[in-house]
């Protein structure tokens, strides 16, 4: 084996290591909401969180929740790839999957006449 290519094996597992390690870093996303009856989907506050833990996750995004000025916050979803809340005046909906679709149509299957509030991924 060549040197060039020993490096270039060697570097592959560094990266693929990095990623494993980066991944793994924050492994949890939580999505916390400030919602009410009557409020419109464009109207709800919101923070989202990420952390090594669930309980860490859902604590970041409390505190984003609170910072974003909302005086009323709730963990409404936690998620480990991506999560997705939805709503309407009346009612919500939460979904969560391998990907922002399969989280926003998991939310939307919930509440079939709301919105999505906000989503996302890792």
């Amino acid at each position: 084996m060549t040197g060039l290519r020993k490096n270039t094996i060697k570097a592959a597992f560094v990266v693929a290591g990095l990623l494993a390690t980066c991944s793994s870093a924050l492994a949890f996303g939580a999505i916390a909401v400030n919602d009410s009856q009557g409020t419109a989907a464009h109207e709800v506050g919101y923070g989202i969180g990420w952390g090594s833990t669930r309980k860490e996750a859902e604590r970041n995004a409390m505190r984003e929740c609170l910072s974003a000025g909302n005086d009323d916050c709730e963990v409404a979803v936690w998620f480990e790839t991506c999560g997705a809340y939805a709503g309407d005046r009346v009612k919500y909906g939460i979904g969560w999957g391998r990907t922002l679709r399969e989280a926003e149509r998991g939310a939307l299957e919930d509440c079939p006449n709301c919105k999505i509030v906000v989503s996302d991924c890792q």
